[in-house]
């Protein structure tokens, strides 16, 4: 603790230091205001465009960053605003055309593609920005940046289109100002980059210089000028849905209807409210699941949109996981001896969720977020009597989320969250505070940082209060780079009602050294060496728990093949204080040392290979790890692309818990395999348009051979008295055949045909048709389902209802000027 304490006090003290400035040279434009706004088709043969402002004069940013763009690739870029947004015409020569890289994807997906990006960032204050993306082939990516952190979930409403010519290829762009935040005021001056992928040469250019040495890529932009008495508008959309389901499952047949709707809402030109009613998650991705025998549960990536976009503010900290909301119930069930569990739910029903989140002027950042599930029970069967009973295992519950975070100085911060889960009776509520402090000084080289949060579980008789902390020092500039840091927890730091904790009661030091080439040089194009020192202690009572030294590389050539490789080591062995499952006790480990070495092939090729074999060796005899894996591709065209994935995972003569007898814990050693084959395959039929094949098994056998008992001082003793058989064999197989239509903007339908299969046998199956027998004889779960949304605007919808006139002059402002294309 008192580590903790003088390093915070010496991050208060270089704070003073952290804000000499240094300023960065930015490019600036004047733009000027239209009348007859351009159709977008990627033509720029509007007379609006001719004596439009000019941006030139590209500056490459990888790999040879500061190099003047070539004569052969010049690249202009023409913009001009009027009262509904802002327009940008690009020209980018190519002495090629018919070699442009444009490969179709889905939307929010980049291939091997050439592209167009634009970042503006309306209060010019290199912290929060909007992304666009639009590449050769037509297809648009976005996001939102906040100070440097990518949030490529959130999707605008914009339009754009284009041409590829005989000397080069065009972009036309048109972002409404409902898709942008900025202030109130007459005159305005906006944050603006953009930059330019020629992808056959993988080569990057930018308008404003980035400088790669130093600070993150959001610092570097440069403005644009004389944008007067613009309105923002009404930022009011619907997005109601429609759903249907065909489902069957181990011989039950279901049909589902359902319908909801999604808002979104501008409070303020700065804050959004954005909410879901009665939902529907239906057509989320399969999670990959896994046998799991370690101390802690998995934790799953959140696959649900409305948890995913827009949430930048609330994952600050780690406090928040979404997952949590609408998980497994948290409740216990009280079986009698003449009863037997029939169901218990997997899963707890959202009733709704909202979240209001922006940032003011002055870089104050403001989050709530809120959620609310229902009551849950289980089902209970009288053997004696068949009646059935249910039991209360979730009650109704509110989730909370609240942020502050403050930006200073351009790249710094001081962020206050806080995270409740109240829960109606007596079942357990909880609430986490976390204060964070992130300094970056002006030259952008140093950077300081430091946390505390607290977690507060409150049950009928009792209350868990713990701590967690962290402070480190990093320098961030150069081709040397070195980082050191201290974080410790609590025993009793649980955030788990709202966020995910794992590991507790330690103190970790760590160190770090890093070297890499910021310009090519000889047969490289890019080399990273980084080197890794932890130290880790158990907290209360103190105890060694993990010395680790980490050495990894990165090398990639100028022909683009990719290789590296690594070494770690615990030469001193462990004591792993959670694998026991007791509070108190620890278990030892022996030392390990595990080499790693990787490459890939160039992904502009059509046929592109990942390979990896990763090996741990312990200091007990016959005790190893083997990782292996393979990631083959193929792109057959434009259109038709494969990937394929397989793992292979060995764990011979492997040491864990399996089961307690009264007080006496037992360990046992296993030999364990798995195998887990992954495809997918993308159908592209348009830029609006394709169809997705997605399929996985997983495979996981464990057999037994040795069991024993857990001593006090950590060490395993031969228990030849134990005989309970915890072999096991876990199959998951999932396909996904999902067909997407993007048939308006911001407007889909999607149908997907679902295939789910899961087994769990107590035995180790290692033939492999027994395998499949066995996975093939359990249950199935077979689903079609359609599901339809349409994004409504305000602006646009109202005039739907207004005069002969509104109607004509809101016809000839969408089909004409802009939105023609799509209507």
């Amino acid at each position: 603790m008192r580590y903790f304490i003088l390093l915070t006090i010496l991050l208060c003290f270089q704070f003073s230091f952290a804000q000499e400035t240094d300023s960065i040279p930015r490019k600036k434009l004047v733009i000027k205001r239209i009348q007859d706004a351009p159709k977008i088709d990627g033509v720029l043969d509007e007379v609006i465009w001719d004596d439009a402002p000019v941006a030139t004069d590209f500056v490459e940013r990888e790999p040879n960053n500061g190099t003047p763009i070539p004569d052969s690739l010049r690249t202009e870029v023409k913009i001009v605003y009027d009262d509904l947004g802002i327009y940008f015409g690009a020209t980018m020569n190519d002495p090629n055309t018919s070699k442009i890289a444009k490969e179709l994807t889905e939307r929010d997906d980049i291939g091997n593609d050439d592209f167009f990006f634009i970042l503006l960032n309306g209060y010019n204050d290199h912290q929060q920005s909007f992304e666009f993306i639009v590449t050769a082939a037509g297809v648009q990516w976005d996001a939102k940046l906040t100070n440097g952190n990518e949030d490529s979930s959130w999707d605008g409403v914009w339009y754009s289109n284009v041409k590829i010519n005989e000397e080069n290829w065009t972009a036309e762009i048109f972002i409404p100002y409902s898709q942008l935040r900025f202030p109130e005021k007459d005159i305005q001056t906006w944050g603006l980059n953009m930059e330019r992928e020629f992808r056959r040469e993988r080569r990057r250019f930018s308008w404003n210089h980035v400088d790669n040495s130093k600070g993150s890529f959001s610092i570097y932009d440069g403005e644009i000028h004389n944008i007067q008495h613009i309105d923002a508008p009404l930022r009011l959309s619907f997005q109601p849905y429609v759903s249907s389901y065909v489902s069957s499952f181990d011989g039950t047949s279901e049909v589902s209807f359902n319908g909801g709707m999604d808002l979104k809402y501008g409070i303020t030109d700065a804050f959004t409210l954005d909410m879901i009613l009665i939902p529907d998650f239906g057509q989320t991705k399969f999670d990959e699941r896994v046998l799991n025998l370690s101390a802690f549960e998995v934790q799953y990536a959140e696959q649900r949109q409305f948890f995913t976009e827009g949430t930048e503010l609330f994952s600050k900290g780690n406090l928040f996981y979404s997952r949590r909301v609408g998980s497994a119930p948290t409740g216990d069930v009280t079986v009698e001896a003449n009863e037997e569990l029939t169901y218990y739910p997997q899963t707890v029903d959202l009733i709704n969720a909202m979240k209001i989140s922006g940032r003011t002027r002055r870089g104050l950042g403001i989050g709530f977020f809120n959620a609310i599930t229902e009551r849950t029970y289980a089902e209970i069967k009288n053997t004696e009597t068949n009646e059935t009973r249910k039991e209360l295992v979730e009650p109704l519950a509110n989730y909370n989320v609240f942020v502050l975070d403050q930006r200073f100085g351009e790249n710094s911060s001081i962020s206050l969250v806080n995270t409740n889960t109240t829960r109606e009776g007596d079942f357990r509520d909880a609430n986490a505070t976390g204060l964070y402090l992130d300094v970056t000084n002006k030259k952008n080289t140093l950077k300081y940082w430091t946390s505390g949060e607290g977690s507060w579980v409150m049950q009928s008789d009792s209350t868990k209060f713990g701590v967690e902390g962290s402070a480190g020092i990093s320098k961030i500039s150069g081709k040397h780079r070195m980082s050191g840091e201290v974080n410790f927890r609590t025993k009793d730091y649980d955030i788990n009602d709202l966020g995910y904790s794992s590991t507790t009661n330690y103190i970790n030091y760590y160190g770090y050294y890093g070297y890499r080439y910021l310009k090519p040089k000889g047969g490289l194009n890019n080399m990273y060496l980084n080197f890794n020192v932890n130290l880790t202690r158990r907290l209360d009572p103190g105890l060694y728990s993990e010395f680790n030294f980490n050495f990894n590389s990165s090398f990639t050539t100028k022909k683009f093949i990719g290789f590296g490789g690594g070494f770690e080591m615990t030469p001193f062995g462990k004591n792993d204080i959670y694998e026991p499952r007791e509070e108190g006790r620890y278990v030892k480990v022996p030392s390990y040392y595990d080499g790693w070495v990787w490459f890939d092939t160039d992904y502009r090729k059509k046929f592109a290979i990942n390979v990896l074999y990763d090996w741990y060796v312990y200091s007990e005899k016959w005790r190893e790890d083997v990782i292996i894996d393979i990631s083959p591709r193929y792109r057959f065209s434009d259109k038709w692309k494969l990937y394929y994935t397989t793992n292979f995972i060995f764990n011979n003569e492997d040491r864990g818990y399996v089961d307690r007898v009264n007080d006496d814990i037992i360990f046992g050693q296993r030999d364990r395999k798995t195998y887990i084959n992954a495809l997918e395959s993308q159908y592209i039929f348009t830029n609006k348009a394709a169809l997705n094949l997605s399929f996985r098994h997983y495979y996981s056998e464990v057999s037994y051979d040795q069991y024993f008992s857990l001593e006090n001082n950590g060490d395993l003793t031969e228990n030849n008295s134990y005989t309970v058989n915890n072999d096991a064999t876990f199959n998951s197989w999932n396909i996904d055949v999902r067909f997407s239509w993007w048939f308006a903007p911001g407007s889909q339908l999607t149908l997907l045909y679902r295939n789910a299969i899961d087994s769990y046998e107590e035995k180790s199956i290692r033939n492999i048709n027994e395998n499949f027998d066995t996975l093939f004889s359990q249950p199935q779960l077979h689903s079609l389902s359609l599901r339809i949304s349409y994004f409504l605007d305000y602006n646009r919808a109202k005039n739907w209802f207004g005069n002969n006139k509104s109607k004509e002059m809101h016809t000839s402002m969408y089909n004409k000027q802009k939105y023609g294309k799509y209507l």
